[in-house]
């Protein structure tokens, strides 16, 4: 007799970054040089002062349970420092702490939607949403990203198309990953006009809010009527790299907050106790590490963005935000005569070490889409390492021409 399984695990897709991740992980085992452009991992250190809180923690016992919603002192940090940053105003009963960000995505889900309920994600977009609508029954309706000359913009006459009485929450992924686009002002307001009118949550994906190079970032949280209805997505992850620490937070109304809570206690009772710790560090020591890795990784984008557009078939605009590149390579998938884009991809590795997830990757495609993607990451590789990949990868296509 076979084991048995839920049925509804048929529904659960994965963070496909990590496939990626593995079929490159086999080509280097076989001794091949890997440059590993798919996963949004970062290569710097955990600054010291992080560190030294993490570890004055647990010398200091906080190694056992704590509050399912946070210890307060971090929730009270954090509301101060969401707030300030954003034009607004949270108490510490609007924050509940988190292992991480993924987990704000599924008990959102989870205590908004029921089953049959209609959720709106972005398509490009980060593949766990869409995983998290379907495994908890609820039809999940992609939206999606039309290409400007700067960019990337939300295809709002699609998104009003979309909507029925059966939507009950839309998430909305500004410093968008893996595409790099930022609204404008007039789209984040359009979004949040669409929400108040049909009395819609939105979970705002924030990872990157913080994560920019150039310009001011703007949380549809502060628009009128938005932050009744709003959960903000914070995490920890990114802007201190601090992937591996797992730790995040949901900014909501008090309503919902005490759901997160109860979810909390029944899923992992509580988020790692000293890592908590580190996270009030990080929020309130120095900030000089965060710009001194914005710096770094303002290099890389520019010396990706530079060897991209010299590369024939490929073509991107430089991002204001986020740590990826999403080069439009069609031409270039002809030019090396590749099938399709993972026949491009595997090419791509095979010929060049150089490793990234697709446009498929994050999301079915849509009808009508006919030009084709690559997502590059250009957190986890230094500047030289970028240029040495990269560089490899332009000559193989130009010696395809």
């Amino acid at each position: 007799m076979g084991v048995r399984t839920a049925s509804r695990l048929e529904n659960l897709g994965t963070e496909t970054a990590f496939a990626v991740a593995a079929a490159a992980a086999d080509w280097k085992a076989r001794g091949n040089e890997i440059y590993p452009f798919h996963l949004g991992d970062l290569d710097v250190a955990l600054a010291p002062h992080i560190v030294e809180a993490m570890n004055a923690a647990i010398a200091d016992g906080r190694t056992g349970y704590c509050p399912g919603a946070g210890v307060p002192e971090l929730r009270a940090a954090l509301a101060e420092d969401v707030g300030a940053r954003r034009g607004t105003t949270y108490s510490p009963e609007n924050v509940t702490v988190m292992t991480g960000g993924k987990p704000v995505i599924t008990k959102f889900v989870q205590a908004v939607m029921n089953p049959g309920d209609e959720v709106l994600y972005p398509n490009p977009g980060f593949p766990i949403y869409e995983s998290q609508i379907e495994y908890h029954g609820g039809a999940a309706k992609a939206y999606r990203y039309l290409p400007t000359e700067t960019g990337f913009a939300i295809d709002l006459d699609q998104v009003r198309s979309l909507l029925t009485e059966r939507t009950v929450a839309i998430i909305y992924n500004d410093l968008q990953n893996p595409i790099s686009a930022e609204s404008t002002q007039a789209e984040r307001e359009a979004i949040a006009q669409l929400a108040v009118e049909h009395d819609l949550w939105v979970l705002s994906d924030e990872a990157y809010f913080e994560m920019r190079y150039e310009g001011v970032s703007t949380s549809i949280a502060s628009l009128p009527g938005m932050a009744e209805r709003t959960v903000i997505l914070y995490t920890f992850s990114k802007k201190f790299a601090m992937t591996g620490s797992r730790l995040g937070a949901a900014v909501a109304p008090v309503e919902l907050s005490r759901v997160f809570s109860t979810m909390n206690t029944n899923d992992e009772s509580c988020t790692t106790h000293y890592v908590q710790w580190a996270g009030i560090a990080a929020l309130q020591g120095t900030q000089a590490p965060v710009q001194d890795m914005l710096e770094v990784l303002r290099g890389r984008r520019d010396a990706a963005c530079e060897i991209v557009n010299a590369t024939p078939g490929m073509s991107v605009e430089v991002p204001q935000s986020t740590f990826y590149l999403f080069p439009d390579v069609t031409e270039a998938v002809g030019l090396v005569g590749a099938e399709d884009l993972a026949d491009f991809a595997e090419q791509a590795l095979h010929r060049t070490g150089v490793s990234f997830c697709t446009r498929n990757h994050f999301g079915r495609p849509q009808p009508g889409e006919d030009r084709s993607y690559i997502r590059l990451a250009y957190s986890g590789l230094s500047q030289e390492r970028i240029r040495e990949g990269l560089t490899g990868m332009r000559r193989w296509i130009e010696s395809a021409r």
